[in-house]
């Protein structure tokens, strides 16, 4: 089932919505119309609705901010706890991340004063505390503005605060060092949201168990960033490969997975140049649709992108997961092919390179 779906694209910034976003906004509309019936239904969506644009502007104070300093954002998911945009990057010093972090919730905060302001200046009583579907709709954008402001700034991951929290920590002692400890914070409260949650309201536990995953995630990507510091894709590319014919069939590049641990098979021409890549589920499909004589050239993934040996870590992990294919053929400055860069070899060079790290 898929969970994110894209619905356009700002400024080269792809905007995604994950499904749990539209349960929320039913979930919002149902606790609107048990307190004011149909208008308070509709109040109610029509403040997530608005939310949304809210949140987007939020995002894009992040993404603005980013760009300043030359770190590009892909996509942008909007979750029932908000917004995550997806740097290319962490910002090499603590204190770009630290004006990134805080650049959406200034732009939250300036959101929310303009509405109070509208709201005075017109003559609109308002009172702190929950939200109840029978508010005016300014009212209700300005209170979920304002808790989403407050709840933004928790620290934890994959909030803001927890962003700023991980800035000031690595200011003082280290980018891993800094995540380790906002991330592990992140977890915990998570932990103790998710179980006031049970007791309370379900929702918390949603929102709990998306926390617990950004603050682990968050983690694992530091770690995973500190252990290929320094690391080419000459060190990390597999050497001991074979390749297979473009005019084989199906059955032979069965016989040649079987006979080896290799899944992923480079496709070459008579001259052995790059044709494409044949992948162990490329091979899976060709045998259903076409049959054991079926041709590589049909079942094969073409327009692979190459890297070259002396791609550092990050800019060629980064080309693995945009490919989405299990690996990578390695050219080097005359094009011939050399290695493969695939993701298991990537992650047992990675293991390794912690366990030396922790010795």
């Amino acid at each position: 089932m898929k969970w994110v779906y894209t619905i356009g694209r700002i400024a080269g910034t792809e905007i995604k919505v994950h499904l749990t976003f539209v349960l929320f906004l039913a979930w919002l509309a149902l606790s609107g119309y048990r307190e004011g019936g149909l208008i308070g239904a509709i109040t109610s969506a029509l403040v997530l609705l608005a939310l949304f644009a809210c949140i987007l502007l939020h995002e894009f104070g992040h993404i603005l901010m980013a760009r300043r300093f030359g770190v590009r954002t892909p996509d942008v998911i909007l979750l029932p706890i908000g917004g995550v945009a997806r740097l290319e990057r962490i910002p090499d010093e603590p204190r770009q991340e630290l004006l990134i972090a805080l650049a959406g919730p200034a732009v939250t905060l300036l959101i929310a004063i303009v509405l109070c302001a509208i709201l005075l200046l017109t003559g609109q009583g308002f009172t702190a505390g929950p939200l109840r579907g029978d508010e005016p709709f300014l009212v209700l954008l300005m209170k979920v503005n304002v808790y989403l402001l407050l709840f933004n700034l928790i620290p934890a991951f994959p909030m803001d605060g927890g962003r700023v929290l991980r800035a000031l920590l690595a200011s003082r002692m280290g980018l891993l060092r800094g995540t380790r400890i906002a991330a592990t914070l992140g977890q915990a409260l998570a932990v103790i949201g998710g179980l006031y949650g049970i007791t309370v309201n379900p929702f918390y536990v949603l929102i709990a168990f998306f926390v617990f995953l950004g603050a682990t995630a968050e983690a694992e990507a530091v770690e995973t960033r500190a252990a290929g510091d320094g690391l080419q894709v000459s060190q990390m590319m597999v050497t001991n490969f074979r390749t297979i014919p473009i005019y084989a069939t199906l059955a032979d590049a069965v016989e040649l997975l079987l006979s080896g641990e290799q899944r992923e098979f480079p496709v070459v021409d008579n001259n052995g140049r790059m044709e494409g890549v044949l992948t162990r589920d490329n091979l899976i499909r060709g045998l259903s649709t076409l049959g054991p004589g079926g041709r590589v050239s049909e079942a094969m993934t073409t327009g692979v992108p190459v890297v070259q040996p002396t791609l550092g870590f990050r800019e060629a992990l980064d080309r693995l997961r945009a490919s989405r294919l299990p690996a990578l053929p390695v050219v080097d400055a005359a094009g011939a092919l050399v290695g493969l860069l695939t993701s298991d070899n990537i992650a047992d060079l990675l293991m390794v390179q912690r366990a030396r790290a922790r010795s």
